[in-house]
């Protein structure tokens, strides 16, 4: 059901890879509710996954890029702000990747090259778009941007390895460069903190099932599906969320604020 919440509205969109990816349901639901889309993905993703597919549904652009290149986060904004031909009014950073997950390497064996690699691509790449954007001067006045994290920035959740830092750092990021957006043309800069999600991302990591079945079990609400997450980054992109900015927003459900659930534990 469409409301026009993003009439007229443009919007770029990370890492839309196939269905199952929350960036391709963001896509979705952003061109249901009347925004025109520009999408992107690193060059290696793009051919590995279905986003053709996607922008010739919504009939958006697709501009590859690398996240973690300046180069072609510059070509990539340019593109889009030509496109449109005017500035951008959100933007959705859904980007993450952990060699060390990857290779199978323990928390207590982390190889540091890789987990360099880990947080250039899952939380450095959201200044990069950031600092692009602000340099570009490329974002709409009121406009939004918003990123994808996990809790496991604030709570042990050991298999998430050194993923867990990198979204500390991504949620560091987005306060940070929250009050300059904020300060010099009142862009809101946002992360959501989604339930485990099945991704194909996320379904990768180990012990992926019987973790979602628990947080199922220990949110009042269930897990937030993806769909769900779209419909809620619809709202933080729309006119509905403009005082809402450097927040760490969770969408899980009430999971981050259980302690214990009897329904874990079968009673």
């Amino acid at each position: 059901m469409s409301n026009n919440l993003l009439q007229g509205k443009t919007g770029v969109i990370f890492g839309a890879l196939d269905e199952q990816s929350i960036a391709w349901k963001v896509a979705e639901r952003c061109h249901e509710e009347g925004a025109k889309i520009v999408l992107s993905n690193a060059p290696v993703a793009m051919r590995f996954g279905k986003i053709n597919e996607l922008g010739e549904k919504i009939s958006a652009p697709i501009i590859s890029a690398d996240a973690t290149s300046m180069e072609d986060l510059d070509k990539l904004f340019t593109g889009a702000t030509e496109h449109f031909g005017g500035k951008i009014d959100f933007v959705l950073h859904s980007i993450g990747m952990s060699l060390n997950v990857r290779k199978g390497k323990s928390y207590t064996d982390l190889n540091y090259d890789f987990m360099s690699k880990t947080f250039d691509i899952s939380a450095m790449s959201f200044h990069r778009v950031m600092q692009t954007l602000w340099k570009q001067e490329a974002m709409n006045d009121w406009g939004s941007i918003a990123a994808l994290t996990y809790i496991a920035a604030q709570r042990v959740f050991p298999d998430y390895s050194e993923m867990a830092e990198s979204k500390a750092l991504l949620e560091s990021f987005a306060r940070s460069f929250g009050y300059h957006f904020g300060t010099r043309n009142h862009v809101r800069v946002n992360t959501v903190s989604q339930s485990p999600t099945w991704t194909t991302a996320g379904s990768g990591v180990k012990g992926f099932k019987e973790f979602f079945d628990y947080a199922d079990k220990m949110s009042p609400l269930g897990n937030a599906s993806a769909e769900a997450c779209a419909d809620y980054c619809v709202f933080l992109f729309s006119d509905l969320s403009k005082m809402v900015t450097m927040q760490n927003l969770y969408h899980d459900g009430g999971f981050s604020n259980m302690g214990m659930n009897p329904a874990v534990l079968g009673l």
